[in-house]
Formats: C-alpha cells, structure tokens, sequence
C-alpha cells in the first residue's frame, strides 16, 4: 500500500507512467506460479532476474505481428480497410500499434516500415510529409523507447525518407534496425552510418545470419532492443541469469562449468516453464485477442529467450584476473573461458524442451541480455566492460566469436568521434568487415549526438539531465537510462578514433 501511495504521489510521473506503474503494483501483489524455495533463493539472490515480468504474466513479452498482412487485409476488430494511400496506411498502423501489448504494455516492434509504406509513395513531397508525422506521433505517443522498427535490406524511397526525416527529428523513438545484406546497396547503407552518427540509429543486423537461422517460417524482426524473432510470433518471456553473481559461488572454473551453472541454468529453466505455462494455459492471451483471430500473430510461432549477463566479471572471478592482460578481452584464456561457458549454456538451452516453444524446435533462445538499470559493475551480455575496451580491431575480432551462439540477439555498441561524419563510408567498411567475421549485430552513434544508446535501447542525453533535476520527461525509459549511466558509466565508452 505504501508502494501504491509512493506512485500517486510521485512528481516525476507522468499520468501515464502512474497508471502502468499502478498496473504493476497491482500483479506484484499476486502469487499464482508455482516456484520452487531454491528457484526463489536465485531469484532473492539476483541470480535469476526476470526483468520486471510481474508475478502473473498475462500477456507475452514481445509481440512481432504480421503487420504486411495487416495491410494487405484490414482489420474487422478495429474496422479498418486496406489502406489505399499513404495517408490511410500511415493512420492505419497508428491505430493497430495502439493495440498492439507488451511487458511495457506498448508495442515493442512496429514492422519493416519501410516495405509497408513504399507501394503507398506516388508523390515523394506528400510522402515525406506524412512519413514524418507518422515518425513524429509514435515519439509522442509510444513513450517508451524499447518500440523498434525494421528498414532493409533493399533500398526504397520510404527506406530514404526515413533516414532523412530521423536526422531532422532526432527523436529517440522509435529504435530502428537496418536489415543490411549483401545486396543492400552501399549508397542506403552509407545513408543509415550518415543517420546513425547523428542519432543512434539504425544499428545494423546481419540479414544473411538471422535469415538462416529463422527460415522455418520465412522471416524474422528486430524487436525491443535486439531481439530477433519469428514475425507473426514472438517471445513468451525473457528471463536471465547473472553469471557474474553465480562465479561466486564455485570454487574453481571446473565446478562452475560442471556443477554451478549447469544446476542454475535447470532452476532457471524451471521458472522460465512455469512463466510460459501460466501465459498459454491460464491467462487466456491466445483465446481472446483479436490479432491472434486475425491471424497477425500464432502461437506456434512464439518461443522463449534465456538471458545471460555478466560474462566478462564472471571470467575474470574465476581467473582471479586483476591486471587488464590477464582479463576479458585482452587474455586469450580469459577468452577461451569465456566460450566455454557458452558453450555450455549453448548445449544445455538446446537440450531443454519446452512444449510451447514449437517455433524454435521446442527449445529457448539464447540470448545476451543488455542489462538494466540498476545493474553496477556488471556488463551486459557478452561485451567487454566499459573502460577497458581494446582497440577496435580487437574488440571486433574478440566480439565476433560469441555472436553465432546467439539467434535471439546480442550487439555491441561502438561511438565515433565526431570527424567519423565526413566519411561514413569508412565506417560502413568497418560494419562490413565485422559481419564478414561473424558479428551479428553492430550499434553505432557520435560522441556528439544527443540521442545515445544506453544499452539496447535510445534516450536523449538532454532528458537524462531533466530528469536527473526532478523534471518530468514524456519516455518513461528515461529513467532507465539516468539509472544506467550513474550505475554502468554508459558516457564512458571508449570513443573510437577518426576512420
């Protein structure tokens, strides 16, 4: 109750973020999984951390809706036509995103916009106009910056009036991915490094990578931070596990890999089977939602994500490493540890099987968390701790290698100093150098550019300072972001060097 009366009384809140907050108070109060007294252990522990779910899932974490069959078909829930022009299609996807849920109860991906809104251009001048206000009202109104659009591989006028109208908005919603291939052109591509070193986006997938591994239904999107999943699915849950907390707990590196995280990783397992039962036997998500009746999303294309966090100080304890040369990242047997143990969450993932998980061969997804707000001296996924990143080269080359254990997603983030701008090209060799090693996933911006990213997600450094004075701010992810960089030292990166 006390929680409760905090939340109404909060001056930093908006009445939105109140009424979610209030929601969230509300689940937290209830208790209806069965977890097991050494699951709740890790769970106290901060071992397995299921990133705010709530105690009663009631809806999957990440919906990825057809939204290309949505305009191909309209809507009866909503009582849309097909839209015949692009003021229809733009007003049409801004009426389903409204309806679209999440764990942030908004949508976590908005579709490829720019292959949904390319057959709508006729004029180019009118297209550019409603292209922006459409970016310009999901800002306003989809206020938490997890929401994530696609763009690519190929190049459309859409496509280029995206990247344009992102370097005027410079708005930190939505997140955007570039799908880029081979076959993307390197004039888009050269476009997308132009625009992302002015405002934190796209970061760019490796297309041929995630099209191998997600072909059993035909394509994939980019969600929430960067996350690939099936479109017309999606994830029942992410849950992970700290493994710089569970190197604590071993003795040597042979228990750890053995012992300690082998019987985590099957309490964790455990509680991710207990979520994914409660969304599809009790809550009745798929028997009562409109876009699984129209047929945007199946169940049989949902999976689960098993987070990881924390590698590079879980290493490091395990080796007693001190000195930077004896350290992940730096260290070839730090390293060599370091795929070990994935490795190993790679072989026990794979062995697990969850009934509901039909999309992914009734196996989780592996996947390198971003990590949170409130994590401090813990890195996220797989990555190097800020302030002791080597030289790129190295950094690529030493990244590269955990990408391929990781389908639902895992990046790196790299800032350019601010010269980078009058030769994205250079850049644009350097992303096709890493995707040629293997990287999955290359997130760039300037050392100059208000929009950052945090970890997988953008704010503004400007809302941050707002924030941080006890203003209100409209993304109520702002405040993840304040909390990241005074607990994760985000404005620290190393700013790699003119290219």
């Amino acid at each position: 109750m006390e929680n409760t009366l905090n939340v109404i009384k909060d001056k930093t809140l908006t009445y939105e973020q109140k009424v979610l907050t209030l929601a969230r108070e509300a689940e937290a109060s209830l208790n209806v999984l069965n977890i097991s007294k050494e699951i709740q252990e890790l769970r106290d522990e901060g071992i397995i951390c299921d990133l705010n779910e709530g105690n009663a899932p009631y809806r999957p974490r990440y919906i990825v809706p057809d939204y290309e069959k949505f305009m191909n078909r309209g809507s009866e829930f909503l009582g849309l036509e097909p839209a015949k022009d692009i003021w229809e299609a733009t007003n049409n996807l801004l009426i389903l995103y409204k309806h679209v849920p999440s764990i942030t109860a908004m949508p976590v991906y908005i579709g490829n916009i720019d292959t949904l809104l390319d057959p709508f251009i006729d004029n180019e001048e009118e297209a550019y106009k409603a292209i922006k206000l459409f970016l310009l009202h999901i800002d306003r109104t989809i206020t938490d910056s997890f929401c994530h659009a696609n763009i690519g591989p190929m190049e459309t006028k859409a496509g280029r009036i995206i990247l344009k109208v992102q370097r005027e908005l410079q708005t930190a919603i939505p997140n955007i991915t570039l799908k880029y291939s081979k076959d993307t052109s390197d004039d888009f591509a050269a476009d997308a490094v132009s625009t992302a070193l002015v405002t934190a986006k796209p970061s760019f997938a490796n297309h041929e990578m995630f099209s191998e591994e997600f072909n059993k239904y035909g394509d994939y999107g980019i969600a929430s931070c960067y996350n690939g999943l099936y479109i017309g699915g999606g994830s029942y849950t992410l849950v992970r596990l700290n493994l710089a907390g569970l190197s604590k707990k071993a003795n040597s590196v042979e228990e750890f890999i053995n012992n300690t995280l082998t019987d985590a990783m099957s309490k964790m397992s455990d509680y991710i089977d207990e979520r994914i039962k409660f969304i599809v036997e009790e809550s009745s998500f798929f028997e009562s939602s409109f876009l699984v009746k129209e047929g945007l999303i199946s169940q049989d294309r949902f999976s689960a994500m098993f987070g990881m966090f924390g590698l590079a100080e879980c290493v490091n304890t395990l080796l007693k490493a001190e000195e930077k040369k004896d350290r992940f990242g730096h260290s070839e047997c730090a390293n060599k540890l370091g795929i070990s143990i994935i490795d190993k969450m790679y072989e026990i993932v794979n062995n697990r099987i969850n009934p509901y998980c039909g999309a992914t061969d009734n196996h989780f997804l592996l996947h390198a968390q971003v990590g949170i707000e409130t994590d401090k001296g813990t890195s996220p996924g797989c990555r190097i701790p800020i302030g002791e990143e080597p030289e790129l080269p190295v950094h690529l080359l030493q990244s590269a290698k955990f990408h391929k254990y990781f389908p639902s997603g895992i990046g790196d983030i790299f800032p350019f100093e601010i010269t980078a701008k009058n030769n994205p090209r250079a850049v644009l060799d350097i992303i096709k150098g890493a995707f040629r090693e293997g990287m999955r996933y290359f997130s760039l911006y300037s050392s100059d550019s208000d929009v950052i990213r945090i970890t997988g997600y953008l704010v503004k450094k400007s809302d941050i300072e707002k924030l941080n004075r006890g203003e209100q701010v409209l993304q109520d992810t702002v405040a993840l972001g304040l909390g990241a960089v005074k607990n994760s030292r985000i404005l620290e990166r190393k700013v790699r060097d003119n290219v």
